[in-house]
């Protein structure tokens, strides 16, 4: 199964795969925020996207350690 993904993934168009990536990182983002939802239950949905931008800009910056 995993082969036939990675497959069809090398067959997509250039455009299908920027478009899959972006599709990718907003279940990325719904996947975080449920999980931040879960950890602060009386977080508002402002403060789960502040919570979630500074997690995002951590990752951001491990990313580019050397």
């Amino acid at each position: 199964m995993f082969w036939e993904r990675v497959r069809r993934a090398r067959e997509m168009p250039p455009e299908e795969k920027l478009l899959a990536g972006a599709r990718l990182f907003d279940r990325s983002c719904r996947i975080m925020s449920d999980g931040i939802r879960h950890q602060f239950p009386d977080a508002d949905a402002t403060h789960v996207q502040e919570i979630l931008a500074a997690r995002l800009a951590l990752v951001r910056r491990l990313e580019c350690l050397p």
